[in-house]
């Protein structure tokens, strides 16, 4: 029987998950980490090659007799990162990542050019923030002028992978919208922008082709070689991360809210019409299943958690008795985690703040319980601008590594006053792309099947990861909310330049 594959090159590590749709189960899966790089401007790079060392090691790990059933496959990768790639395919630097905002400054400039930010928003339904895409050119063009001027092709860090397994350059529409380029409206570049970021350039040049969310392409001899993988395999378009989550969570038809706790927090809903804030409130995308995925992005979610630990001597997994010690507020500390600048809210000179010390605080056990609860409110600052954008949600779907915590299944359930589910299938990114995959094979040999129908038939939840709101801690966390919000009006002024 034929099997699936959804390929997931996050920030931390790359994942590779082996769907079989028959038996509507994960047959393998297999992880590799991998190393981020910083510097103290903002910068947050990666080695391409690293990811395509960490594909290898997961399919190596992976039985061969698996791997040999494998029909096709789609890759999910973090957004926004630039790879710039020459005209025989080097890669010419590392690759700035989502998190970088070292090219805040370029943001501003681009948008100037434009003609301010409510213009930008009105060419392309976003402005340029840190860390998207369009800012990493003009900073490249100053700081490493030869891979410049070498540049042949811009590809985003999923594009690479495809490339790699492909031989060919090409993008797909959801995580195109994070490049900062795209105008999310009419699904086409925008040329005034793409002139904002450099007049001297036609930089639609180095922009690959936009593939149909159908298309599939197959692997050369080569990646199929180093792989293990049969010779006849396809692959499909695949996506942006959180475009992928959204097929691995079922997020593809209206009325649904998926939360990933990741590295980075998000949170977005499916819709069949653009959903464009004048005011830039949140990220306008397009989905990569023909639709809209608005969303609300913070940079800071399971890495501040992660930081606690580590800086207090414990593991992550350990942090439940921390929470289980502490009550919901952490007696009144605040965590402010802007440990990585921030997108929401858009503070991308931003530091981490923590406020509210005293003697009975002062301990590792709020702090580790105050940086969640600072992961959860900054996503509920987002939330809180759908909700007054009129969108209405009745529960949360719960994706990513922070899902696999109990407690902050809870403390979520508890702070948004809605029920949380999470799905069967924990890796909501590489899952998706496994899915997408089996939508793209099924539809190339003539499935009439929507991709809403291939998750509907394939997403399942999981009942005892489920949590409820508790009435008496949601309470609480109101009043906890409303201090991070006080504190977040004092802070903003010194963050905003």
């Amino acid at each position: 029987m034929e099997l699936v594959a959804g390929i997931d090159a996050g920030t931390q590590s790359l994942k590779v998950v082996v769907y079989d749709p028959e038996g509507r189960s994960l047959v393998a899966s297999a992880s590799a980490p991998l190393q981020l790089t910083s510097a103290a401007d903002g910068s947050r790079e990666q080695r391409p090659a690293d990811w395509v060392t960490a594909l290898h090691a997961c399919f190596a790990a992976i039985d061969p007799a698996v791997r040999s059933r494998i029909a096709a496959l789609a890759v999910s990768g973090q957004q926004h990162g630039f790879v710039p790639v020459d005209a025989a395919g080097e890669v010419l630097a590392p690759a700035k990542l989502w998190c970088d905002t070292s090219t805040s400054a370029e943001c501003v400039q681009i948008m100037d050019a434009a003609g301010g930010t409510a213009r930008t928003i009105a060419l392309a339904g976003n402005p340029v923030l840190a860390g998207y895409t369009a800012s990493k050119l003009p900073w490249t063009k100053t700081h490493r002028p030869d891979a410049y001027a070498r540049l042949a092709t811009i590809l985003l860090p999923h594009d690479y992978l495809n490339f790699v397994l492909t031989g060919e350059r090409f993008c797909e529409y959801g995580d195109a919208s994070g490049t900062g380029w795209l105008d999310v409206r009419t699904r086409t570049w925008s040329a005034e922008l793409l002139h904002a970021t450099d007049p001297q350039r036609d930089l639609a040049d180095c922009l690959p082709r936009i593939a149909a969310t159908e298309e599939m392409f197959g692997i050369t001899p080569a990646a199929a070689a180093a792989l293990g993988l049969p010779a006849s395999v396809k692959v499909a378009v695949g996506g942006g991360d959180n475009m992928m989550a959204a097929v691995g969570t079922g997020c593809v038809v209206p009325g649904r809210l998926v939360m990933s706790l990741g590295t980075s927090g998000t949170l977005f809903a499916f819709s069949d019409t653009p959903v464009v804030d004048p005011a830039g409130a949140w990220a306008a995308f397009c989905s990569s299943t023909g639709g809209w995925l608005p969303l609300i992005c913070t940079m800071n979610c399971t890495v501040v958690t992660g930081q606690v630990a580590d800086a207090f001597g414990f593991s992550s997994r350990e942090g439940d008795r921390h929470l289980q010690a502490t009550p919901p507020g952490a007696d009144g500390l605040v965590m402010l985690p802007f440990l990585n600048g921030e997108r929401t809210p858009d503070l991308p000179q931003g530091k981490g703040v923590l406020a509210g010390l005293d003697t009975t605080n002062m301990t590792p056990a709020h702090i580790y319980r105050a940086a969640m609860e600072g992961a959860t409110y900054a996503l509920k600052y987002g939330y809180d601008a759908f909700v007054g954008a009129g969108m209405q949600f009745e529960r949360i779907v719960l994706t990513g590594g922070g899902s696999n915590n109990a407690q902050w299944r809870q403390l979520v359930a508890d702070v948004f006053g809605l029920p949380v589910d999470v799905p069967a299938q924990s890796e909501g990114a590489a899952f998706g792309a496994a899915l997408q995959a089996l939508w793209a094979l099924g539809h190339g040999r003539g499935d009439a099947a929507s991709i809403a129908d291939v998750a509907d038939r394939h997403v399942a939840l999981d009942p005892l990861r489920s949590a409820r709101p508790d009435t008496a801690r949601a309470e609480a966390y109101a009043t906890a909310y409303a201090r991070f919000l006080r504190h977040l009006d004092a802070i903003t002024p010194l963050y905003r330049g």
